[in-house]
């Protein structure tokens, strides 16, 4: 694995019904090209070195010698490769033929796991032949990986002092002590409780599905559905590999389809009705996996008695990771985008609305500072009254400006609350901090924290007294990612009485704004909207420059926010290290940032992050929206004296390790 990236691919190969020869050769092929490309485990379809649709040729002991000499010229083959395989093959056990999946890699055979259910129905007929798993006494079958060849191929004799047993059972997991996997066939998918879902509570990390399910109308979407709802259901990578082109015969029709889904997200799938082979690949990330078991507590692993295990030889490689890694794992993929942005927004408001109407509350105060946080927290405003059908002029929109505040900013603000229909009062707060300076005797020409934290205090000071003369509560507008950082004033405005963006971070905050200009009536909402996102992130508390211009931005000082947000996705929802994190910000960020500029913030997050927890420890509420929160009545539970070293440590390594003598770049 590479930073726990497990390359796993699916296969579908040229087959002929009943011919073991050119199927193994097609089979060997596709092992080759997918272990030059890095693959861990290749999975092939149900039946694949016979083909599915032979019928009563199962009924053939030439068919099933031959299959047997394919496998065994197969498991010989993979002596000198680093790559596990996954080939279906008809299979005698005893007096009865089963539907087998052989496992096997670098020269060994580690097991057969026989199909469990058997369609016999519609087009199936698969009872005529084969017996089920459940059918089995015992737990092991003899099978010669040494065969003694005669000129004709298909009269090899067998010796039996080379015989060997194998796990021979449905209730294997596979594996070593980082990676588990285990095998369904076909049906076994589709029926109400999957024997994946028991592999997975013994610790399986993949299920490989060899399948061969034909092709009908509608029935790729529903196929489509159940692999990915089983990999959510399990929390575990799912590969499918079904039969294509080549079994078609007769009156069915095969597409080729193979699909590889993590916790219920396609990461790869074949194109369907292709006649040509495939090999379609994807890294399944293990270790979200084991995050994700580790914290939901209803996913109780034990590994059963009946159950075996069956050890794996692994091979040690790290390939090239191929599977899409998203920079902004915060922002809902374009498919959803709209449905996810609607669901975000209206648990905002739910969770005002439902604050309202507890404390028979019906005045909202809310500092508008003309950049985006407040913005989103004025719509979440907006939306609420009306719903509540109270009048908007009920919201009493504040903007403060100060030494720092901008003419640009300051314009779309009082822009916006009048466009909005809300009350608007404007207090300047100059004069009152200049007052405070010289109570507590500081210079003003010194533009230090005291200088900064002393307006956004004073305008919390504010809101929270205007909220005492209506009988409102103050709307808190700061983000998750400020919250990440620390990058608020402690008892400034870190305080509200109900915080409606807590659980937004700032990559989030600009498409919520966005979608939802385009609901308002109002017609020159979206300009004013455009003229806010186009404005640089600055919280205005250092002077003002040249015609009141912004002169103070904040990710030159703590950095990108779309960075800052990508380590705090994986920090609190998988439990990442920094190496790994690192590891996948450069697949995700490649021609973005360089080496040295992402570990430059990195070290940042990582040291703002810790030392600041003791302001999300007194959180205000507001409405968790997402996987990430920082409430500490929610997510995370984080001693405010928490030592970073750790973590510091493992920052240091990558900055002088080999691994990434790239830095200079």
């Amino acid at each position: 694995m590479n930073h726990g990236f497990l390359k796993v691919a699916a296969a579908i190969p040229e087959v002929k019904v009943a011919d073991c020869e050119f199927n193994s050769s097609r089979i060997m092929e596709m092992i080759r090209s997918a272990n030059a490309a890095g693959v861990e485990i290749i999975c092939f379809p149900e039946l694949a070195l016979t083909s599915y649709t032979c019928g009563d040729l199962f009924f053939q002991e030439l068919l099933l010698e031959s299959a047997k000499i394919a496998l065994v010229e197969l498991v010989e083959y993979t002596s000198g490769l680093d790559i596990i395989c996954i080939v279906g093959l008809p299979l005698m056990h005893g007096d009865r033929i089963f539907n087998v999946a052989a496992v096997f890699g670098r020269g060994a055979i580690y097991g057969f796991v026989p199909k469990t259910y058997l369609p016999n129905y519609n087009e199936y007929y698969e009872k005529r032949w084969f017996s089920s798993a459940g059918d089995i006494t015992g737990r092991e079958i003899y099978f010669d990986i040494k065969p003694v060849k005669s000129i004709d191929r298909a009269m090899i004799q067998y010796s039996a002092h080379v015989k060997k047993s194998y796990p021979f059972t449905p209730d294997i997991v596979f594996g070593d002590s980082e990676i588990k996997f285990a095998i369904e066939i076909c049906e076994d998918l589709w029926v109400p409780n999957p024997p994946s879902g028991a592999h997975c509570m013994a610790g399986a990390h993949v299920v490989f599905n060899l399948s061969a399910s034909n092709e009908l109308t509608g029935k790729h979407q529903y196929r489509k559905a159940l692999a990915g709802q089983q990999s959510a259901r399990c929390m575990a990578g799912y590969v499918y590999s079904g039969s294509g082109w080549g079994e078609s015969t007769t009156d069915i029709v095969f597409s080729g389809n193979a699909m590889i889904f993590e916790n219920g997200v396609l990461l790869n799938e074949a194109e369907r009705f292709s006649f040509s082979e495939q090999i379609v690949v994807s890294d399944i990330d293990i270790d979200r996996l084991r995050a994700l078991r580790a914290k939901n507590t209803s996913f109780g692993r034990r590994f059963d008695e009946n159950r075996m295990f069956a050890p794996v030889d692994f091979p040690e490689r790290e390939t090239k990771i191929s599977r899409y890694i998203n920079p902004g794992p915060f922002v809902p993929a374009s498919g959803s985008a709209d449905e996810s942005l609607n669901d975000i927004f209206s648990i905002q408001v739910g969770g005002l609305a439902k604050r309202l109407v507890h404390t028979g509350i019906r005045k909202q105060v809310i500092g508008i500072s003309g950049g985006l946080d407040s913005t989103l927290a004025l719509l979440v405003c907006v939306k609420t009254c009306d719903k509540l059908k109270i009048p908007r002029s009920n919201i009493i929109g504040v903007t403060m400006p100060g030494f720092g505040t901008s003419g640009r900013t300051y314009r779309n603000a009082m822009a916006l609350m009048r466009e909005l229909d809300v009350t608007v009062r404007e207090i300047d707060i100059s004069k009152a901090c200049n007052r405070h300076f010289k109570d507590i005797g500081h210079d003003p020409d010194v533009h230090n924290v005291t200088y900064e934290n002393t307006q956004a205090r004073e305008r919390t000071q504010i809101l929270m007294d205007i909220a005492n003369q209506c009988s409102g509560i103050v709307i808190g507008t700061g983000d998750l990612s400020e919250l990440a950082l620390g990058w608020t004033t402690y008892n400034g405005d870190h305080m509200s009485m109900y915080a409606v963006n807590v659980s937004i971070p700032k990559t989030l905050v600009k498409h919520l704004v966005f979608r939802f200009a385009d609901t308002l009536s109002e017609k020159n909402v979206k300009k004013i909207f455009k003229n806010i996102l186009d404005t640089p992130i600055s919280p205005e508390l250092l002077p003002a420059g040249k015609n009141r211009s912004i002169t103070q931005s904040t990710e030159e000082i703590v950095g990108p926010y779309e960075l800052h947000d990508f380590f705090l996705y994986y920090l609190l929802r998988l439990g990442y290290s920094p190496s790994k994190i690192f590891f996948m910000a450069k697949i995700a960020f490649e021609g973005i940032y360089d080496n040295k500029t992402i570990l430059k913030w990195m070290e940042v997050f990582y040291k703002r992050f810790f030392t600041q927890q003791f302001k999300r420890s007194c959180l205000p509420d507001g409405p968790k929206v997402g996987s990430v929160n920082l409430s500490p009545r929610g997510d995370w539970r984080m001693p405010s004296d928490g030592n970073y070293t750790l973590w510091m440590k493992n920052i240091d390594e990558l900055k002088t390790g080999a691994e990434y003598t790239e830095l200079k770049d």
